[in-house]
C-alpha cells in the first residue's frame, strides 16, 4: 500500500520534515516515490508547503495519508473535514492522471 507520510530531516532537536509518497513497507527515512511538500514545526506559526495537485493525484489513486499528514492536508485545504478531496483538487488530480496515461 502507498502512504503519504512525513520523512524526518534536520539536525538533532531541530526537526524538519518532507512530505513524501512511499511504500508502506519502506523505513521512515528510507526510499520514497515522490516528494510533495515540506513541514517545518520550528517556525512560529509552523510552515506547511504542499503541492496540492500532486497530493490530490496520489489521494485520487488510492494513497493513504498518515494521521499527521491528514491533519496537514486539512489545514492547507487539500481535503475537507471528512478527508475527501476538495472539488478543485479532484479536477486537477483527474486531469493529471489522464495526462500520464495518454503519454
Amino acid at each position: 500500500m502507498v502512504r503519504i507520510r512525513l520523512r524526518r530531516m534536520g539536525a538533532k532537536k531541530k526537526p524538519f520534515y518532507r512530505i513524501v509518497v512511499a511504500d508502506q513497507r519502506s523505513p521512515r527515512d528510507g526510499r520514497f516515490i515522490e516528494n510533495i511538500g515540506t513541514y517545518d514545526p520550528m517556525t512560529d506559526p509552523p510552515t506547511v508547503e504542499i503541492k496540492s495537485e500532486r497530493a490530490g493525484h496520489w489521494l485520487s489513486v488510492g494513497a493513504q495519508p498518515s494521521e499527521a499528514v491528514a491533519r496537514l492536508l486539512k489545514k492547507t485545504g487539500v481535503t475537507d473535514e471528512q478527508g475527501n478531496l476538495n472539488p478543485v483538487d479532484v479536477e486537477a488530480a483527474v486531469s493529471d492522471a489522464g495526462e500520464t496515461e495518454a503519454a
